[in-house]
C-alpha cells in the first residue's frame, strides 16, 4: 500500500482537518492545526507530505521519526502540530487497514469509557452557576472555568477577593460531588499563583492549569512545593523533550494536545513518562472531532489517564460545532458525562467529507484575541 495524495481544510470555528489517501482506498483523517495559525501549519503540512507521498502508510513510527528529526530543525508548535496530524492520519489508515480501533493497535483497552470534562462561563457569577448547573443537569461530573480575564504581575486585593470569591460561590451552587478544574491559562506570575492557590485550596479543585506561561514550566517546583492543589500543565509543550522538565517539578497532570504533541505516537510516550513520576494525563482538546477521536483512542490504552477535555459548548465565534463534521454525531454521545469505548476502526469516527468540503469553501481566518491591560500594554489571553 503507498500514499498517493492528501489534501488539508480549513474549516470553522478554527481549524484544519487534513485526509491522507492511498492506492488501495483506504484514507485517513488528521487535524494539523495551532489555533490562530492554521495557514502556517497548513504550509508545514505540504512541506512533510513531499516525503511521504509514494511511501508505505503503514511505517508510522520510521515515519514519525523521520519528519521529526529529519529537517535539521525539529520541534516547536508549527512543525509539531503538522507532524501531529499526519500521525493521526496514518493511525487512522493502519486502523482501517487492520479493520480495529487505534487503541487496539496500541494494546488494547484498560477502561470500557472515558470521563469528560465541559467548560462553563458567564458574564457574572449568577450566569457562571446557571451554566455550571445545567451542564451537569446533562450528567456531567466535571467542569471547568477561566478563573480570570488579562491580570497584571501582582493582582490587587480586589482582584484575588473577585477570583476566590467566584470559585467560592460555584462550589457551594454545586456540591462537593462535582469536581471543579481551574484553567489560569499562562495568566499569573509565579509570585500572584503563589499568593491565590492557598486561598483556593479549601474549594478543593480537582486541578488548577498552566499557573504560568510554558517558558517557566521548568521551575514550576516553586509552586507545586507552595501548595496542596494537583498543578496541571503542557499544552503548549510539544514532545518527550519538553516534557521531560516539567515531570519531575511535582506536576499532578500532564496535558499534551493530540494536535501539537506530535500526535498519537508521541503522546504515548509522554504518558508512559509521566506514569513513571506518578503524573495523571489528561489531553489538552478544544479543538475539533479528530483531534477528540485521536485523544480517546489515547484515554482508552492509557492506564495514568484521568479526564477528558472537549470542546461542545464553547464559542468561538464560528457557525460550525463539533458535532457538523461526522457522519454520526453519536459516536460523542455523553452517559453519566462518560463517552463509551470507540468501537469503529481506525480513530472511530467518520468524518462526513460533503460537510468538511462545503465549509472549506469559505475557509476560516481566526486568530487568538489580544487583550491590553488598562495601561494600554499587552496581556496574555
Amino acid at each position: 500500500m503507498k500514499i498517493v495524495g492528501y489534501e488539508t481544510f480549513l474549516v470553522a470555528p478554527r481549524w484544519q482537518f487534513l485526509r491522507i489517501d492511498t492506492d488501495e482506498g483506504i484514507s485517513g483523517w488528521g487535524e494539523p492545526i495551532v489555533e490562530g495559525r492554521a495557514e502556517a501549519v497548513q504550509g508545514a503540512v505540504t512541506a512533510l507530505m513531499e516525503y511521504l507521498v509514494g511511501t508505505d502508510p503503514l511505517r508510522i513510527e520510521d515515519h514519525w521519526q523521520t519528519l521529526a528529526k529529519g529537517g535539521f530543525y525539529r520541534g516547536g508548535p508549527v512543525l509539531s502540530s503538522a507532524l501531529a496530524g499526519i500521525d493521526q492520519a496514518l493511525w487512522d489508515i493502519k486502523g482501517r487497514y487492520h479493520e480495529t480501533p487505534v487503541h487496539e493497535l496500541l494494546g488494547g483497552p484498560v477502561r470500557d469509557r472515558v470521563r469528560m470534562y465541559t467548560w462553563v462561563a458567564g458574564r457574572d457569577t449568577a450566569a457562571l452557576i446557571d451554566d455550571a448547573q445545567a451542564k451537569v443537569a446533562k450528567g456531567f461530573s466535571a467542569v471547568k472555568l477561566n478563573v480570570s480575564d488579562a491580570l497584571p504581575a501582582v493582582p490587587s486585593a480586589a482582584e484575588i477577593r473577585t477570583m476566590v470569591a467566584r470559585v467560592e460561590a460555584l462550589r457551594d451552587a454545586l456540591g462537593d460531588e462535582i469536581d471543579i478544574a481551574l484553567d489560569l491559562h499562562g495568566r499569573f506570575s509565579t509570585a500572584a499563583t503563589r499568593r491565590i492557590l492557598p486561598l483556593l485550596e479549601p474549594l478543593l479543585p480537582l486541578f488548577v492549569e498552566e499557573p504560568v506561561l510554558p517558558e517557566f514550566a521548568r521551575d514550576l517546583r516553586r509552586i507545586t512545593d507552595s501548595t496542596s492543589i494537583p498543578i496541571a500543565t503542557g499544552e503548549r509543550l510539544y514532545s518527550r523533550w519538553d516534557f521531560r522538565d516539567v515531570l519531575p517539578t511535582g506536576i499532578a497532570v500532564a496535558q499534551p494536545d493530540l494536535s501539537h504533541a506530535g500526535g498519537i505516537s508521541e503522546v504515548r510516550r509522554i504518558a508512559a513518562m509521566a506514569e513513571a513520576y506518578d503524573v495523571a494525563v489528561a489531553p489538552h482538546c478544544p479543538l475539533g472531532p479528530i483531534t477528540l477521536a485521536a485523544s480517546l483512542q489515547i484515554d482508552l490504552a492509557t492506564p495514568n489517564f484521568l479526564i477528558q477535555e472537549q470542546s461542545l459548548g464553547i464559542e468561538y465565534g464560528g457557525g460550525s460545532a463539533l458535532l457538523d463534521y461526522l457522519v454520526d454525531p453519536q459516536v460523542f454521545s455523553f452517559v453519566d458525562g462518560h463517552i463509551e469505548r470507540l468501537a469503529g476502526p481506525g480513530l472511530g469516527i467518520e468524518v462526513n467529507e460533503d460537510a468538511v468540503r462545503a465549509a472549506a469553501a469559505d475557509p476560516h481566518t481566526w486568530r487568538s484575541p489580544m487583550l491590553r491591560h488598562s495601561d494600554g500594554s499587552f496581556a496574555e489571553w
